[in-house]
C-alpha cells in the first residue's frame, strides 16, 4: 500500500492471521485512517 509523500517501514508479523490491535497499531503507524486502509484492500 502506497500514500503519496510518506514513507514508513512496517513489519507485519508473518502470521494467518493478525491480531486486530496488531493491525491496528500497523495502521495508526502507516499514518493512514482505518477507512483510507479499508478503501485501499477494495
Amino acid at each position: 500500500m502506497v500514500k503519496e509523500g510518506e514513507q514508513v517501514t512496517l513489519s507485519v508479523p508473518d502470521h494467518r492471521e493478525v491480531a486486530k490491535g496488531t493491525l491496528r497499531s500497523l495502521i495508526r503507524t502507516a499514518g493512514i485512517t482505518l477507512q483510507e486502509f479499508v478503501s485501499g484492500m477494495r
